[in-house]
């Protein structure tokens, strides 16, 4: 990932820009990550990530019947060893 310093950046947008477009731009202010420029195509995929994390994590939003379900569900026999962890 290149690295470029905030004042060499500004004078150069578009020549970052181009290439943030093969890959992300590190862009620094007194030698520390101030920014990042990133393609389009890498933002949608990343706000797509986002969002999938965040349905994952809403598990109290799930009916009751499929929070009983999992309650009561047992691996296969193959991995009984494991069933004890899902006991409460």
């Amino acid at each position: 990932m290149p690295t470029v310093p905030a004042t060499d950046f500004v004078r150069n947008f578009s020549r970052y820009q181009d290439e943030a477009r093969e890959e992300a731009v590190e862009i620094t202010s007194h030698g520390r990550a101030a920014a990042f420029l990133i393609s389009p195509r890498d933002y949608e995929e990343l706000m797509e990530l986002r969002s999938k994390a965040r349905r994952i994590l809403k598990i109290g939003a799930l009916p009751a019947s499929i929070i009983d379900a999992l309650r009561a569900s047992q691996m296969s026999e193959t991995h009984a060893n494991l069933n004890s962890l899902l006991d409460e």
